[in-house]
């Protein structure tokens, strides 16, 4: 049974997708070879940075176009939305096969013009889930920078290339590091979601009201308001899940926000020009596109960058980065959204009393825990 007509949704969100910057095919080759190029310098920075160790060989980004973007997201979605295909290929006695086929062209086409949407303004993305490569093997995740979109936005803020480029690449190759030296990590994010589909409700009653809660939010955010597409479809259990979900997130964007910015100065001599000029950009763009973004839940995103990154600032500068690593222990050290709004809950919780720092930048304990010396400690903080 196919609940989405996969092979429809890549037809309508190539041939949607708008065309990227004209540039010369010698222009695309110099753009493509130094994405390349410097995915490997950046990995290089990441690990040294965040002191994440990983096994994986190190392999070059893949680096493809606006059209090629949709094609590995749609084989992503199919990877992740199986459990709820299974689920629903069992059931398929009690759906008529003309509302099967109608529905799953219609969404089709609705998961091609989200993703045609979305085409043009991804930079770049490390991809979870992957088909099993011909072996048969689950792949372990893969880097994808979208070129026309980097080379456009380098254009439209007027900024170095290089160091622009580079910049991306400090964002999206910790998000690699994060899913290759955590190897609990991918597969934590991968049960959450496949647990929060599992308990989607399946009678008609019920959908009826969330394709009604999903009218109210696309009132709403035509409004200017709060409603997202998200929030209005889910079910009580799925908001739990959507929670956890929220913060693994929130946490792994904030910590590829920090790094991009702690590293880049060293590294990326025109950083602070790059980072005024992209978060302006953020903010922009005309209604119908903010509302867009709204309804799609981009903005959570945006929100979830900046949260995370105030988390993780707050955590290294209070306990260090070895003590920060300590949020990738296992599932019950990632931090709730409770406590990444409050990171002194996450620290009081998972490490305990903190080391200050002193007057002449000797780390202390703070009164009561015994004053013994730590001045070989390692406290970097980034």
């Amino acid at each position: 049974m196919q609940v989405i007509d996969w092979d429809l949704a890549v037809a309508t969100g190539t041939r949607l997708v708008r065309p990227g910057p004209q540039v010369s095919r010698e222009e695309a080759r110099r753009a493509v070879a130094e994405l390349r190029q410097l995915s490997r310098v950046a990995e290089g920075h990441v690990r040294e940075f965040t002191r994440i160790d990983t096994e994986t060989a190190p392999v070059p980004a893949t680096i493809v176009d606006r059209p090629g973007w949709i094609k590995a997201n749609v084989e992503g979605f199919r990877v992740v939305l199986e459990p709820l295909t299974q689920r629903m290929a069992a059931r398929k006695d009690q759906t008529p096969a003309i509302v099967t086929a109608v529905g799953s062209r219609i969404t089709g086409v609705e998961v091609g013009a989200v993703l045609a949407f979305l085409a043009s303004r991804v930079l770049g993305q490390y991809e979870l889930f992957l088909p099993p490569d011909p072996s048969g093997r689950s792949a372990t995740g893969r880097l994808t920078l979208v070129a026309p979109n980097i080379v456009h936005a380098e254009q439209e803020l007027d900024v170095n290339p290089r160091d622009f480029r580079l910049w991306v690449c400090l964002h999206e190759e910790t998000h690699r590091v994060q899913f290759t030296g955590v190897p609990w990590l991918r597969e934590y994010v991968r049960s959450q979601m496949t647990e929060f589909l599992l308990v989607s409700d399946m009678d008609l009653s019920t959908l009826l009201d969330r394709l009604r809660s999903a009218a109210d939010a696309v009132a709403d955010a035509v409004r200017g308001g709060e409603g997202n597409l998200i929030d209005a479809i889910q079910t009580p259990e799925q908001k739990e899940i959507l929670d956890r979900l929220t913060a693994v997130m929130t946490l792994v964007e904030g910590h590829g926000d920090y790094v991009m910015d702690a590293v880049g100065p060293s590294v990326v001599p025109s950083v602070a020009d790059i980072r005024a000029k992209f978060h302006h950009r953020r903010e922009g763009g005309s209604r119908l596109d903010r509302t867009v973004r709204k309804l799609l839940g981009v903005d959570l995103k945006m929100k979830q960058y900046a949260e995370g990154s105030t988390f993780v600032r707050t955590v290294v500068e209070r306990v260090g980065m070895d003590g920060f690593n300590k949020v990738w222990t296992s599932p019950e050290t990632l931090p709730t959204q409770d406590e990444i709004a409050n990171p002194e809950r996450w620290i009081t919780r998972v490490v305990g009393s903190p080391v200050l720092p002193a007057a002449n930048g000797a780390p202390v304990l703070p009164e009561g825990d015994g004053g013994q010396d730590l001045s070989g400690a390692d406290e970097t903080t980034g």
